[in-house]
């Protein structure tokens, strides 16, 4: 199998596994944290990936979206678990790809931090401190990269500077890096242009500002060091049209704007959103609106649009990947 860096320069898209927790959740596993499944679940993790890499997919996530030190803690948990919790996540991911027999990258998954940090917050008395979630993305970016991870994939992220934070010590370990934010539809009261922004007010053009700028980064353009850039998450409560897989293909969309008014090139696109909008349903267990038939009906366009690493996140689930799995050979 050829390393990761050398797959992206192919023409042929990468499909991206779907979401995790909700497939934990699909099992009866809740969790205070999901990362703890990596050692009280373990047949489950590996089923997960398993699943995942039979509907077709190239590449999974870890399940170490929120293994931090920050997280456990905030769940009540042991920090000084995290790095455990974490080997366990990818001994796991490269279990399920070995039992495959097939050429799978696993992606080392690097969620936001919980709640604002000092860099958005403007405020020192509000939030965590800069310095700790520093600490945490270190701990959790190199355990990732000493076990032998593919790539790293900074996701969700809320904020454009946690996200420069977290790829300035992710450029340490000379992996590719993939960076994916989550936004909301907003529209501009002045110019009445719909744009889609995170819970920080950041867009996309922000964000490649923020990487060029060097602020968290000793002065250093972080796009030099970036392989992909994409979208994640992202679930509207009312409006349909910026949920799920359309969401995805207008986020894709600005994002090639934004790079393209900064001349940035040679940076891969990557889109993964939710199955559409969470519901309760009779027996109040979460149900996502996108079905796997509709969410592929869009795969085509989000490729047309520039993606090239395409996947789910909540509520996906592997039939979804089936799916677009036949969508993209097809």
């Amino acid at each position: 199998m050829i390393n990761f860096q050398e797959r992206l320069q192919s023409e042929k898209p990468i499909l991206y596994d779907g979401g995790f927790g909700s497939q934990l959740f699909a099992r009866d596993i809740q969790l205070a944290n999901s990362a703890l499944a990596n050692e009280t679940h373990s047949d489950a993790v590996v089923d997960i990936h398993s699943d995942y890499i039979n509907s077709g997919a190239e590449a999974i996530g870890t399940n170490t979206f929120v293994a931090s030190p920050l997280h456990l803690d905030m769940a009540g948990q042991d920090k000084s678990d995290a790095q455990r919790l974490i080997r366990l996540a990818v001994q796991h991911a490269k279990q399920a790809v070995t039992e495959s027999g097939k050429d799978v990258y696993i992606a080392g998954s690097v969620g936001p931090s919980p709640g604002a940090i000092e860099a958005d917050s403007g405020d020192t008395t509000f939030g965590i401190a800069n310095d700790d979630v520093r600490e945490a993305h270190k701990l959790v970016i190199h355990t990732l990269a000493e076990e032998g991870v593919d790539f790293l994939c900074l996701e969700t992220m809320f904020s454009a500077k946690e996200a420069a934070i977290a790829a300035d010590i992710a450029r340490e370990t000379a992996l590719p890096i993939a960076v994916n934010m989550t936004y909301k539809w907003t529209k501009e009261r002045r110019t009445g242009n719909e744009i889609y922004k995170t819970d920080w007010g950041h867009s996309a053009s922000d964000l490649l500002q923020i990487l060029a700028s060097g602020e968290f980064s000793h002065g250093d353009n972080l796009l030099d060091y970036i392989n992909i850039i994409g979208t994640n998450c992202g679930a509207e409560s009312k409006l349909t049209e910026h949920t799920g897989m359309p969401y995805a293909i207008t986020g894709t969309q600005q994002l090639h704007t934004a790079m393209a008014d900064m001349e940035v090139n040679n940076i891969r696109m990557m889109a993964y959103p939710n199955a559409g909008m969470p519901e309760l349903d009779e027996n109040y267990k979460t149900v996502y609106s996108q079905s796997p038939t509709e969410m592929a009906e869009y795969v085509s366009s989000l490729l047309d649009n520039g993606a090239y690493l395409i996947g789910g996140c909540c509520g996906t689930t592997p039939a979804h990947i089936k799916a677009f799995r036949d969508a993209i050979d097809t």
